[in-house]
């Protein structure tokens, strides 16, 4: 698998076995801990136009979530997403800025319930899991999963990447409010990943089954909300009722999909560079440079 080399330059690939997973990660910078985490029927190639963004910011950790990308599965079924983030926090030696993407930002939270002495602060961009229990959102996480046209359509990806015709076909459902400006990095970085996933099935039982409300009272520390305007996949309604029960504020990205980490990835490296000096991380903003694509 070199999709890591790829797509993440500068991070150096990992495996390590955590309570009966393989899980692959990769890590790049140094000084504080930021951890990526992306989302359902994702890896982490998913953040080529972010993580080497952050390496200036400090010491970034990108897994493949179980079942996921390099990383074999869970050993047994899974009721909530408790068992995944156990994993990522078997990667942390010292607190973390915790980012989670769609799925992964479900998996964030969790992790800062359970393991608050592991995370100076949550952001939370296209978060799931308010929606993800109605029977809609499952018929489509059943589809998703069952269907695995991420998978299809990944060997064609270049030809994709390269396309704005068919990128639109790709990406317009649900995924993006622009495909056609979605850059080529992105796209590839999407759909690379979506071809290497082991495991669907456990991630969208313990999504679809899992409950939020009590795990959120016990998050105690600085969250930043980050939602596209158009999402499609996670409705904007979502991102505000977490602002609201988390007490925290919100950036709402106007023209953007779901896929907000590719479709406005200055935008989110912003959030994450505000977010980390409020907890202390960085003493000042440096000027914002181009994301490279």
């Amino acid at each position: 698998m070199t999709d890591g080399k790829t797509f993440l330059p500068g991070f150096a690939e990992q495996y390590t076995e955590l309570r009966g997973v393989r899980l692959r990660w990769f890590e790049g910078g140094a000084g504080a801990s930021i951890l990526l985490l992306h989302g359902f029927g994702g890896a982490a190639s998913n953040w080529t136009l972010v993580a080497p963004e952050l390496i200036r910011h400090g010491r970034v950790l990108v897994p493949d979530l179980p079942g996921h990308g390099g990383s074999g599965p869970l050993p047994a079924p899974a009721e909530t997403l408790e068992p995944f983030a156990r994993r990522v926090a078997s990667l942390l030696d010292r607190p973390a800025l915790v980012v989670g993407h769609s799925l992964g930002g479900v998996v964030a939270l969790r992790l800062a319930a359970h393991r608050p002495e592991l995370v100076r602060g949550v952001l939370l961009a296209g978060c799931a899991g308010i929606s993800s229990g109605t029977r809609e959102a499952e018929r489509l996480l059943y589809l998703a999963a069952l269907v695995k046209a991420g998978r299809r359509v990944s060997p064609f990806r270049r030809a994709v990447s390269r396309s704005p015709l068919l990128r639109r076909l790709v990406f317009e459902l649900v995924s993006t409010a622009d495909p056609r400006a979605l850059a080529e990095r992105a796209s590839n970085g999407f759909l690379a990943g979506s071809a290497l996933y082991t495991d669907l099935h456990t991630a969208r039982v313990a999504l679809a089954r899992e409950e939020l409300r009590l795990d959120l009272e016990r998050v105690r520390c600085p969250v930043l909300v980050v939602h596209g305007a158009r999402d499609k996949q996670v409705p904007l309604r979502d991102g505000y009722e977490y602002a609201r029960r988390l007490r925290a504020p919100i950036r709402v990205i106007a023209d953007c999909g779901h896929l907000l980490i590719g479709e406005r990835p200055d935008a989110v490296v912003d959030a994450i560079r505000a977010l980390l000096h409020r907890v202390g991380e960085v003493d000042e903003l440096p000027v914002e440079s181009e994301l490279r694509r």
